[in-house]
């Protein structure tokens, strides 16, 4: 029951997903942050359906690219994008880490937010239109939103928090940190191995896009905010994912030139 209702727990916070709502308790949140990354593995299976349903009825490139592009903001309810877009303007301010804490809280969305943003979905939707989806490109996707979930929920558990109310503060309090981080890493490095294999050059880029963003994260985090907080988690998810992606469509160009080997 317990098993059950953390994974509960993760899908009705981090998803859009209909699901039981369970009373939040000690026990039902200790790992939550472990089931997080399941939310991820739906991303990826419907991204598979969806390939699978444009090809099976000839649909066009640019509306398999849309229906890829909409598909994982339908399923997390856009939570990930809240965050990139109160964290855009905070970053965008140039205050001091005081400010940009107080920015994160207004409910109101800057010009920084609508304009990076709209940058965002233009560049996501290119990125999917230009990406040839076999089997080997579905898995690579697939693995990324899995694989971008455990460093998100191993931050969670691991850095500095910027403050101590918030979402993150309580799933990071809520959470048994060493056997949660333990758990995240573990699962992070069995997917990138499986990424590489797969995926292999891709895999690699993948691999490097998301590290880096995983050290931008952390840097931006503790100079700029003074830790963590989840809208910073969301900021780091959505960047981790259109790098993964940018990563994929670099590395499927290179393959299609003739002195690439």
């Amino acid at each position: 029951m317990i098993f059950l209702e953390t994974i509960a727990v993760a899908f009705a916070m981090f998803s859009a997903i209909p699901c039981p709502q369970p009373v939040w308790s000690e026990k039902n949140m200790r790992y939550s942050l472990c089931a997080f990354p399941l939310v991820g593995a739906v991303c990826g299976l419907l991204w598979w359906g969806w390939a699978a349903l444009m090809g099976y009825v000839g649909g066009s490139a640019l509306l398999l690219a849309g229906g890829l592009c909409a598909i994982p903001v339908l399923v997390t309810g856009g939570i990930h994008l809240d965050g990139y877009a109160d964290t855009s303007d905070a970053l965008g301010s140039h205050g001091s880490p005081e400010q940009k804490r107080e920015i994160l809280k207004d409910p109101r969305c800057g010009a920084f937010a609508v304009i990076r943003l709209c940058t965002w979905f233009v560049v996501y939707f290119a990125l999917c239109a230009s990406i040839k989806w076999d089997a080997r490109a579905l898995w690579c996707m697939g693995i990324a939103f899995v694989l971008e979930r455990c460093l998100s929920g191993f931050a969670n558990a691991s850095f500095p928090l910027a403050k101590n109310t918030g979402l993150a503060h309580t799933f990071g309090a809520a959470a048994d940190k060493k056997r949660v981080s333990a758990a995240l890493m573990t699962a992070s490095v069995l997917l990138s191995i499986a990424l590489i294999v797969i995926g292999r050059a891709a895999g690699v880029g993948m691999i490097l896009a998301a590290g880096w963003i995983f050290w931008r994260y952390y840097r931006v985090s503790m100079r700029q905010f003074g830790g963590i907080t989840g809208d910073l988690a969301g900021w780091f998810l959505q960047r981790a994912e259109i790098w993964m992606l940018a990563a994929l469509a670099a590395v499927q160009i290179l393959e299609g030139m003739k002195w690439f080997l």
